[in-house]
């Protein structure tokens, strides 16, 4: 469970960094990486899991983060245009 983790961690980084369209995945990703770390962490004690722990716990707040600025910049936009138009 501890390379799955970590593994997942890897995942929700490089979506949260590359494919921002898919930040949901990555946050799905990061999300079911963060519990199993955490499984792995109270059967067996490792670097391993600690590292997923720590990848997951990172990729799914970058991909939170980008989704909230996302959102934030399209109503922004969104408000800008329906000043300009009048």
């Amino acid at each position: 469970m501890a390379a799955a983790s970590l593994v997942l961690g890897i995942v929700s980084l490089v979506v949260a960094v590359f494919f921002n369209g898919y930040v949901w995945a990555g946050a799905l990703c990061g999300i079911v990486g963060i519990v199993l770390a955490v499984l792995a962490r109270k059967q067996a004690p490792s670097g391993v899991a600690t590292a997923g722990l720590v990848c997951s716990i990172v990729g799914t707040s970058l991909c939170v983060l980008f989704f909230v600025a996302c959102s934030l910049l399209v109503r922004a936009v969104k408000d800008a245009v329906s000043v300009a138009i009048g």
